[in-house]
């Protein structure tokens, strides 16, 4: 699965996020792997320095590991979870 680097795209995976009830912040920080999760508050934190490309690889890559309930999206953000997924899985299987 091939996700295009927009910023169309990082707007559509965020929402996912959003919806999910999970607040995305950019910011400063030491960030060995590029982000914090603090699961309790639902917040994600990304390296505000990171390129477009990094910040889409990152959600793609932290995504699989939050606690989101597909019924609760709209259909809409439900395939874009979906595909978020299924993009997770091969970089997953081709790392």
């Amino acid at each position: 699965m091939y996700m295009k680097f927009t910023q169309t795209t990082l707007d559509k995976i965020e929402r996912v996020l959003d919806e999910a009830q999970y607040i995305v912040r950019y910011e400063r920080g030491n960030f060995q792997s590029g982000y914090c999760i603090l699961e309790q508050k639902k917040v994600v934190v990304l390296n505000k320095f990171l390129p477009l490309e990094g910040r889409i690889s990152t959600l793609v890559d932290i995504i699989p590991q939050l606690r989101i309930v597909p019924e609760m999206l709209t259909p809409e953000v439900r395939r874009v979870y979906e595909e978020v997924l299924a993009a997770a899985r091969h970089l997953a299987a081709n790392a």
